[in-house]
C-alpha cells in the first residue's frame, strides 16, 4: 500500500489506536467492495456458473443466489491478497514506464486488431 518497507513516514507512524485500525478497516472494506463489484460484472454476481450443464444444473439449483455471489466474491479477495502478498510493488516511475511503454502501445495494438477483425467478419 505505502511501501511499509521503506517510508518511515506516512500514516503507519502519525497513527495509533484507533485512527490507525479505521485505516485498516477502510483498505479492508475497499478490498471487500471492489471483490463483490467483480464478481457481478465479471462472474454473473448471484447466478450459477452451472446452470446450462445437464447434470450439474439439476444437482445445484437448490443453492441460492447469496451463496454464490458469496463464493465469487471470496475467490476475488483471495486473488487479492495473494497477487499483494506475491507481486512486487512498483515505484511510481516504474509504473508510469510500464503505463506508456507497454500497456497503451499493447492496447492500441488490440483495438486495432479487433476493429480488423470486426471489418473480416462483418
Amino acid at each position: 500500500a505505502e511501501g511499509e518497507a521503506e517510508i518511515v513516514a506516512g500514516f503507519h507512524v502519525e497513527y495509533s489506536g484507533m485512527g490507525f485500525a479505521l485505516f485498516f478497516l477502510a483498505e479492508y472494506a475497499n478490498m471487500l467492495l471492489i471483490s463483490g463489484i467483480a464478481s457481478l460484472v465479471f462472474f454473473g454476481g448471484w447466478l450459477s456458473p452451472f446452470e446450462g450443464i445437464p447434470y450439474l444444473g439439476h444437482w445445484l439449483s437448490w443453492v441460492p443466489g447469496i451463496v454464490w455471489f458469496l463464493m465469487k466474491t471470496g475467490f476475488f479477495i483471495y486473488v487479492y491478497f495473494w497477487l499483494r502478498a506475491t507481486m512486487p510493488r512498483y515505484r511510481y516511475d516504474q509504473l508510469m514506464q510500464l503505463g506508456w511503454k507497454v500497456l497503451i502501445p499493447v492496447s492500441i495494438i488490440w483495438l486495432l486488431v479487433i476493429a480488423f477483425a470486426v471489418h473480416i467478419v462483418g
